[in-house]
């Protein structure tokens, strides 16, 4: 038997770890023994770290509570009185597990899989550290507690922004409908500096990279290579290539154009996403190798069907294959910053350029009126092709 140096309350017996805590002074009259411990049937040190953190966090809740009221409890069971009834919660709101199905039924209606998936995780994580109460019940103790075991766990600044954001907006949304009264335990979270845990920034692929890339992918033409080449010479982004169907492209024109708007497949990231996309050089070949060898309406079965759409299997395989052919710090994404440089290059408006590529139009203005015609993109476009 030893205690881990990481965690005071934690000890192995026989290889399992078990969770030890002194019971307060002042306290101790209302349990049956002056030390809590439990066993945390694990052998892995972080999950008992998890887990541990956990009950803590809990105890301390717990003691806080019983300083003012009888509290209720899993831990309950500690108490002399082990008749008492089951924790009842204060609380007309509804739990966090049926806030997140309000939540996805609501706002997650004709988007991908993922949303609810991604929804899903984040409550999952939650309950099991702090167990699934009404929303408007997580203390901050807990909330910071629950923040703390991500860091332990080892997922990065990042990992654990995007969680809580997600919890957030949950809770948030949940409030709002249900004509609740603001929760403010998930907002404001502090968690420690960024400078280590900065994201590195996407560097743009050179124009030279680009043009071998371009060359290689008319020599393989195959779909995978047919993807690349197109958001090479347009700055779309993947997911939007990825979901066109054989009605988005315009060939029977003046100009060769994709008009690219949202599907049930595949949602846009933003209003200003749908736009008029001009084709030249390497994605005009592209779009017309596509349309040449689809079989259905879809122009890249592979990645997408009515049934999804698969961007994020597309951009695994996309970037193995570029890895060796584009500097470190490139991804298929970094042709969409390619694509903003090339523009700039040639000193095109930046309105123009925030048209081309789906960016936010900034200005009262931009809100009037129809916005550039297709002449005025493609020749822009041709400048850089």
């Amino acid at each position: 038997m030893g205690l881990t140096n990481r965690c005071q309350f934690l000890f192995q017996k026989r290889g399992v770890f078990y969770f030890s805590r002194r019971v307060p002074r002042d306290l101790r009259s209302h349990y049956t023994n002056r030390r809590i411990v439990l066993s945390l049937r694990t052998r892995s040190q972080r999950a008992a770290q998890t887990r541990s953190a956990s009950l803590a966090a809990k105890l301390e809740e717990d003691w806080l509570t019983l300083r003012w009221k009888t509290s209720d409890d899993t831990l309950r069971r500690f108490l002399r009185n082990n008749t008492a009834a089951p924790a009842v919660f204060d609380s007309t709101a509804p739990l966090l597990t049926e806030a997140k199905e309000l939540y996805v039924r609501v706002k997650g209606a004709g988007r991908a899989a993922t949303f609810g998936q991604a929804a899903e995780r984040c409550v999952r994580y939650l309950v099991e550290v702090c167990q699934d109460k009404p929303i408007d019940t997580y203390s901050r103790r807990e909330v910071n507690a629950f923040r703390d075991t991500l860091f332990q766990r080892g997922l990065s600044r990042a990992s654990v922004e995007r969680i809580l954001t997600s919890l957030r907006a949950i809770v948030n949304f949940t409030a709002k409908e249900q004509g609740l009264s603001e929760v403010r335990s998930f907002s404001g979270l502090y968690l420690g500096e960024d400078v280590h845990n900065r994201s590195p920034r996407r560097s743009p692929v050179p124009i030279g990279v680009v043009r071998a890339i371009q060359v290689q992918c008319k020599t393989l033409d195959d779909e995978a290579r047919w993807l690349v080449a197109l958001v090479s010479d347009t700055g779309m982004r993947l997911s939007e290539a990825v979901g066109l169907v054989k009605s988005d492209v315009v060939l029977d024109g003046d100009i060769p154009h994709i008009v690219l708007k949202p599907h049930p497949w595949r949602r846009l990231k933003t209003k200003g996403s749908e736009r008029l996309v001009p084709l030249v050089g390497s994605s005009l070949w592209a779009i017309r190798r596509a349309l040449l060898h689809a079989q259905s309406e879809f122009l890249f079965p592979k990645y997408c069907s009515k049934a999804q759409c698969k961007a994020n299997s597309a951009s695994a395989a996309l970037n193995k294959w570029l890895g060796p052919r584009v500097p470190t710090g490139c991804v298929v994404h970094s042709f969409r910053h390619s694509f903003r440089d090339r523009l700039r290059a040639v000193e095109c408006p930046s309105d123009v350029t925030d048209r081309l590529g789906g960016w936010k139009v900034v200005g009262i203005g931009e809100g009037y009126g129809e916005g550039y015609p297709l002449a005025v993109l493609h020749r822009w476009m041709k400048k850089i092709e």
